[in-house]
């Protein structure tokens, strides 16, 4: 779980929450052959009515190949806990799916289940989670989706159909909009986990020092050894848990008992450890309170960590070693030497 995990890459693999409603309503699920049930809407003036689908799918399908679809999703388990919303954890911007040809390995996952949209519909799904994570995951059903029941809900609400250009161009937009709107949103996050982080400092009586980045920290064992540089490789015991005592990872069960390794400084954990476990001296206990824009910010990760969490970690820098010497790439002599060759290979012809 530290390690920093793009949770959009479920989204790319395929009004959200105002989709509720229809599940709840509107008759009972349809159901491909390959078993996605599903319900589709076509919005006339003021209301969804249901769209009727072939057996055989929407044959208006194949004009859009090679397209892509921008929609916003969300994500739902068996149990209804939201896993992704894409209006709330992309700043607002809808994810964007290219549209292809849907192979019969495919039958039964997310891409037959997009190919059955057209341009402003909106949509549930209803998929088995084995089935889901076999054809459109290709990895076995984390256990917090197994607990939550054989069944993974998705909303659905087509935005547009582009063309690779267009697509290209308003993802350039979007990019720079989301950066802007990230960098406020984090700005003013950070004060509000700031004054949660000293309640709880107070509640819990702790004598934590402040870095400057945000992060807050207490040493409960000193060590003796030098504080880790910006490119060695760390190995780090840990527990994180939530600031109400739930632990959602930690080296003992995610890494059969041995500390993780990193290079630290370079960006492979979250900002959080980057800023803290500098701070420590080889050997040292320590616990570590990250606001959670230096953690999983306002996306969260998996079912475990909410969106705006601050997290506590309890942490143990075990070894700090230099990196592992990397082969020497080529000089510039030898490059100019290349580019000669080729030249005069070329003029030979």
């Amino acid at each position: 779980m530290l390690f920093q995990r793009n949770f959009l890459s479920l989204a790319l693999a395929a009004g959200v929450l105002g989709l509720a409603s229809c599940n709840k309503g509107g008759g009972d699920f349809a159901k491909t052959k390959s078993g996605i049930e599903y319900k589709v809407f076509k919005k006339e003036g003021s209301k969804y009515d249901s769209r009727e689908i072939s057996a055989d799918g929407d044959a208006t399908y194949k004009d859009r190949i090679g397209k892509i679809m921008a929609l916003h999703v969300e994500y739902r388990t068996g149990k209804d806990s939201v896993l992704f919303n894409s209006r709330k954890q992309q700043m607002g911007f809808p994810v964007r799916v290219p549209l292809d040809s849907v192979r019969k390995a495919q039958k039964g996952g997310l891409e037959e289940a997009i190919s059955l949209l057209q341009p402003g519909d909106s949509a549930v799904f209803r998929f088995n989670v084995d089935t889901i994570f076999a054809k459109s995951f290709r990895q076995p059903v984390p256990p917090f989706m197994q607990k939550a029941g054989k069944t993974m809900t998705m909303f659905v609400k087509v935005d547009k159909i582009q063309s690779r250009d267009e697509a290209m161009a308003d993802v350039q937009k979007m990019q720079v909009e989301q950066q802007k709107k990230m960098q406020v949103y984090a700005k003013q996050q950070l004060k509000k986990d700031d004054v949660v982080l000293q309640d709880y400092i107070k509640k819990n009586n702790l004598n934590a020092q402040k870095d400057t980045s945000g992060v807050y920290y207490v040493v409960t064992q000193p060590g003796s050894g030098a504080k880790p540089k910006a490119g060695q490789i760390v190995s780090v015991q840990y527990k994180g848990t939530l600031l109400d005592g739930k632990e959602f990872d930690s080296s003992a069960k995610g890494n059969g008992g041995k500390p993780i390794e990193f290079p630290i400084g370079v960006g492979q954990v979250i900002p959080g450890w980057d800023k803290a476990i500098p701070l420590l001296n080889k050997g040292s206990k320590a616990t570590i309170l990250i606001p959670s824009s230096l953690a999983y910010g306002q996306r969260g990760a998996g079912a475990n960590i909410p969106a705006d969490a601050v997290l506590r970690f309890d942490v143990e820098l075990v070894d700090v070693k230099n990196a592992p010497p990397q082969p020497a790439g080529p000089s510039q002599a030898d490059i100019q030497r290349q580019i000669e060759q080729m030249q005069q290979q070329q003029q030979g012809r």
